[in-house]
């Protein structure tokens, strides 16, 4: 149960996002935010089931609390990200923040963080591979969610080619704070954080899946082809690798089985 807990919470967002370009308004709305709780539940439950409860509060602490943090001082004053407010479509505010958003940072921080952790064994290595997959999701987030009407930019100047309506500052502030935030990560979470196993197979399919499907939805089905381009670039500095190295270790260890096959019951029992 423990082990199918995880890979269920996954299937339930699939389905949740599949459905999303079918629908619209409040329903649209509605599943934004049972996509990001679900995001929310399989990441924490994830991270407390494979490595307890130091590594889970750790993600709460510095994804949660410091995703509230730097957007509550966002809507203040424009610092990091540039000046916008949040419309009320995504549920209750505190500070002018939905309740949702800093659930959104803890969804794709801890995968980011363990796909680093299978690329490289260096720290700054993976502070960079973390930081740089977690913010190059947003290259799809802004563009589909402002589209949508969920938040508005008071001055979208300088904006990238192709996504009027956002500024370069956003994705600067997303940058900076993803550096922060994996940077605190495995101080907190301790060394369970700094390694990967069978377990985070979960983890790898969310954020593969996320990558995929995001370039699939923006560029065919709602309609914004620039930032399906912007973001397939983005987050293939993560995702591109961590596909290769996933698909070479499954080809290794057929080949293995191949070599060494498992001892049959009453077939190769010795005489």
């Amino acid at each position: 149960m423990r082990r199918g807990l995880p890979w269920a919470l996954l299937a339930l967002l699939v389905l949740a996002q599949i459905c999303y370009p079918l629908t619209g308004g409040a329903t649209r709305a509605a599943l934004t935010v049972a996509t990001v709780v679900l995001g929310y539940l399989l990441s924490v439950g994830h991270a407390l089931l494979s490595r307890g409860a130091r590594t889970a509060g750790a993600l709460v602490a510095v994804a949660t609390g410091g995703g509230f943090a730097i957007e509550a001082v966002g809507v203040a004053t424009g610092v990091p990200f540039g000046s916008y407010d949040y419309s009320g479509e995504l549920g209750p505010k505190l500070a002018g923040v939905p309740l949702i958003i800093p659930l959104a940072w803890t969804w794709m921080a801890w995968p980011a963080w363990l796909a680093a952790v299978r690329l490289t064994s260096s720290r700054a290595g993976r502070i960079g591979l973390a930081a740089v997959g977690l913010a190059a999701w947003d290259l799809f987030l802004d563009p589909q969610l402002v589209a949508e009407g969920y938040w508005v930019w008071r001055d979208a100047t300088p904006a990238l080619p192709g996504l009027p309506g956002i500024p370069v500052s956003n994705y600067l502030g997303w940058l900076l704070f993803a550096v922060l935030l994996t940077c605190a990560l495995r101080p907190l979470a301790g060394a369970a954080a700094d390694r990967v196993d069978g377990r985070d197979a979960p983890m790898f399919g969310l954020y593969l899946w996320t990558y995929f499907s995001s370039v699939l939805a923006h560029a065919v089905f709602l309609r914004l082809p620039a930032s399906a381009a912007w973001g397939a670039a983005g987050m293939a500095v993560t995702a591109a690798p961590l596909a290769v190295t996933l698909l070479r270790a499954r080809r290794v260890g057929a080949e293995r089985r191949e070599r060494h096959p498992a001892p049959r019951p009453g077939v190769d029992a010795p005489a």
